[in-house]
């Protein structure tokens, strides 16, 4: 039997749906194989972040002032283009990142180049970047088939000796969507992409009218959340 979960995305329905499921539901998900999953977006109310946060491991009280940041944090960004139905490791981090009253990350990224060179026939996309853990800043650079490709790899290298559980961390998905396409070349840019360490996926998005930037943002969340949630032992 299929794993597709049966997902419910108005805060009344999954207000509701916490109460008495089978009002909704004309069968359990679990008795045909699948399981339920709540959605968030910016028409979220805070049962859909209460139930959500509970599925990401997270336990949050009602009426905590945290709660209310998180709903409304996730409203402000959703507003700005950013999407956690098929980012849920993004979300993770945002409210671990609330919860946690901005915890320090693992690494920060101090600057970037993307560049592309071409002899007529084929081109190549060198990025440079320099990254810091803790006091140590790693400068690398790498090739890649494109931009991001580049950037991947560049981040990846920059960190290895530092983490060296990443090496099992994979880019497998990648997505863009222009949001407003009167604005052409300047409009901004989703970008959505899906990692896996060969047991299990998750997704992180990142929006900027840059979509290198935007792919840098979605990139550094997938990085962080293997690093938060897969062990974080660092190496120098």
């Amino acid at each position: 039997m299929g794993q597709t979960a049966f997902a419910h995305k108005g805060g009344m329905h999954v207000h509701a749906i916490d109460r008495v499921a089978r009002s909704y539901e004309h069968i359990a998900p679990e008795a045909v194989g699948n399981a339920r999953r709540v959605l968030v977006s910016d028409m979220s109310g805070r049962t859909n972040i209460l139930v959500k946060a509970a599925e990401l491991g997270f336990k949050l009280a009602p009426d905590a002032p945290e709660t209310r940041a998180i709903t409304a944090k996730v409203k402000e960004l959703e507003s700005q283009g950013y999407e956690y139905e098929a980012a849920e490791a993004s979300l993770a981090l945002l409210i671990r990142g609330i919860l946690d009253h901005n915890p320090e990350l693992f690494f920060s990224v101090d600057s970037y180049h993307v560049s592309m060179r071409s002899n007529g026939t084929s081109s190549v996309c060198e990025a440079t970047v320099k990254v810091r853990v803790g006091s140590v800043t790693h400068h690398t650079v790498a090739d890649g088939d494109g931009p991001v490709n580049a950037l991947d790899g560049a981040l990846r290298s920059a960190l290895a000796r530092s983490f060296p559980q990443l090496e099992t961390v994979k880019l497998i998905d990648y997505k863009v969507r222009i949001l407003d396409g009167v604005a052409g070349t300047a409009a901004r840019t989703r970008v959505l992409i899906t990692s896996s360490d060969g047991q299990r996926e998750w997704g992180t998005v990142g929006v900027s009218e840059n979509i290198i930037t935007a792919s840098l943002q979605a990139l550094e969340d997938a990085i962080e959340y293997a690093l938060v949630w897969k062990g974080n032992g660092v190496k120098h």
